[in-house]
């Protein structure tokens, strides 16, 4: 593969973040490390972030605040890319406990970018800019 992009799927990055099962991590590890060898850019999109996120706990049954730490360490440490949005969710302090949580704030951050409003009927949104929050009525 020459030098261009590619972009890492959910079981790519599960096998990365628990390391089983042994021999799929030490195949993705060796990718990861050819990869950037190469020059080749490496990078998770916001959508494979959120279900890998939920598979953490779901599955692994890593805690909220476990999983959000093992993507952020992965963020800061692998040398793979995610979107800005992505980068400045996972940046933010008590991002476990926060409301709205990391996948909502996945979603307005994008949905800002994107120069749109969001509409929602969560009413944790309310905190965030460029949200109309629905009412029930």
């Amino acid at each position: 593969m020459s030098a261009g992009a590619v972009s890492l799927d959910t079981s790519f990055v599960l096998r990365i973040l628990v390391s089983q099962p042994l021999p799929l991590f030490r195949r993705a590890l060796r990718f990861l490390e050819e990869q950037r060898a190469a020059g080749v850019s490496v990078h998770i999109n916001d959508l494979v972030l959120a279900e890998t996120y939920f598979a953490l706990q779901s599955f692994y049954q890593i805690s909220k605040a476990d999983a959000l730490a093992m993507l952020a360490n992965f963020a800061l440490h692998s040398g793979v890319t995610m979107t800005p949005v992505a980068s400045a969710v996972l940046a933010l302090p008590h991002l476990a406990s926060a409301k709205p949580g990391f996948v909502d704030r996945l979603i307005h951050g994008t949905s800002h970018a994107s120069g749109h409003t969001l509409v929602t009927f969560e009413k944790a949104a309310t905190k965030r800019p460029g949200t109309l929050v629905l009412a029930a009525q």
